[in-house]
């Protein structure tokens, strides 16, 4: 099955070597923030929450830059100085004590992040046939996921809340995992270059150009929703609701965490084998509705409270419902987009996508910490069900403004050409 999904080409496998070594990294550190922040570093719930929200202003800033960037001077001219620019900020993270100069360094790192994420993912679209792409993000994703929960385990085991050490050898480690894709793109000096010249003298596409695209823009709210409710929950509500309100220990969120890997590795590849020929907006409906459930559970968990077993198997249960989830997401989100894109603008398009990532990693942080901080935890799950459930629906309104082929259904090959051609033009 891993022969059938790994790309032709052999840049696009080195690529992918490199986000398994880089998320090593991160889930050295992704569980631990929250923690760090707060019982090493001495901020408030609140601050912290606030600090990870700076984290997402940074990133809100700099991705459309990213993006412009890399349109115009080619991907891997912007990516080489961002994987620098996080080794860098996560060296000052592990050993500043200062709130100024914590803030830096995850503006840094923000910064950095920026044209290397959406970076990567017009990389592989470059390297790859329409065809082989949803599969591709898929192995990507089982391969990022693979690497943050060997990580996550690492610093499970490691990391102590009355060693500060602890923490500051986990962001020295993550700091070299940025070192070995920096040097494997280094290496590739045949891609990721500025398309050629243009020939014609119309106006050169901006953000305005991907704006206009109708099914884009739906696909970018879509992912507004469930990024605020998802994903941006992680490192701020999901460990302060387990930590604060159903009260188990930090080792807890890293198993649950670890069990999300676990999930996410034993059925991405079996989820891209089902995905093929099925619709993808359905398929991103679906996600919403699991995200919700999962955080149901997480719910349930507080409701036990008081370190009971039934807590920590809660919490646990979360994470692990929520990497089903993921599996579906992550193959068909990117796909979705570099299909919409043009080959002009796709960095812009890919950084669009890493554009609403930064406003969900503001808003989800600033609304988690201080709800959760004062004793709200429940008004938090009831919030983050209502939006994942928002993003289920304007999925599937998504699915008027996509043709059947790019819904990825396989009745595509029926289709009438007429047809086919009117639900293209809903594009306009």
């Amino acid at each position: 099955m891993l022969r059938e999904i790994l790309p032709e080409r052999r840049e696009a496998r080195w690529l992918l070597a490199g986000v398994l070594v880089s998320s090593l990294g991160r889930g050295l550190t992704l569980p631990f923030l929250f923690i760090y922040l707060t019982e090493v570093r001495g901020f408030s719930d609140a601050a912290a929450g606030l600090a990870v929200g700076w984290f997402g202003a940074v990133l809100l800033i700099c991705s459309p830059i990213g993006g412009t960037l890399m349109d115009r001077f080619g991907t891997r001219r912007v990516m080489l100085p961002g994987y620098l620019a996080q080794a860098a900020g996560s060296t000052v993270l592990a050993l500043v004590h200062h709130p100024a100069a914590i803030l830096a360094a995850l503006a840094v790192m923000a910064a950095g992040g920026a044209p290397t994420w959406p970076g990567g993912a017009t990389l592989l679209a470059s390297l790859t046939r329409e065809p082989e792409r949803q599969r591709t993000f898929g192995l990507q994703f089982a391969l990022l996921n693979l690497g943050i929960g060997i990580g996550g385990l690492i610093a499970g085991a490691v990391v102590d809340s009355s060693r500060p050490v602890t923490f500051q050898i986990v962001y020295l480690a993550d700091a070299v995992t940025f070192l070995i894709p920096f040097a494997i793109l280094l290496a590739m000096r045949g891609v990721g270059h500025a398309p050629p010249p243009r020939t014609d003298t119309g106006p050169r596409g901006g953000y305005l150009t991907v704006l206009r695209n109708r099914p884009f823009r739906r696909l970018l709210l879509f992912a507004l929703f469930l990024s605020t409710c998802g994903y941006a929950q992680i490192e701020v509500g999901f460990a302060a609701y387990a930590v604060r309100v159903a009260e188990v220990p930090p080792r807890v969120v890293a198993w649950a965490l670890a069990a999300n890997t676990v999930t996410i590795v034993a059925a991405q590849l079996l989820v891209v084998k089902r995905l093929e020929g099925r619709s993808r907006t359905g398929a991103l409906a679906l996600v919403g509705a699991v995200f919700a459930t999962s955080w149901l559970i997480l719910g349930a968990g507080g409701l036990a409270g008081g370190r009971s077993v039934v807590a920590a198997l809660c919490v646990i249960g979360c994470a692990t419902v929520f990497a089903c989830g993921e599996t579906l997401l992550q193959p068909v989100m990117p796909a979705v987009t570099n299909l919409l894109a043009t080959d002009d603008l796709r960095a812009r398009y890919n950084s669009s996508i890493t554009m609403l990532m930064g406003i969900a990693s503001v808003l989800g942080p600033v609304t988690a910490g201080p709800l959760i901080g004062a004793g709200l935890g429940t008004l938090w799950v009831v919030a983050m069900v209502i939006g994942c459930l928002l993003a289920s629906v304007l999925a599937l309104s998504l699915r008027g403004l996509l043709t059947i082929t790019q819904d990825g259904r396989s009745g595509a090959v029926l289709l009438d050409p007429a047809v086919e051609h009117r639900g293209a033009d809903q594009h306009q």
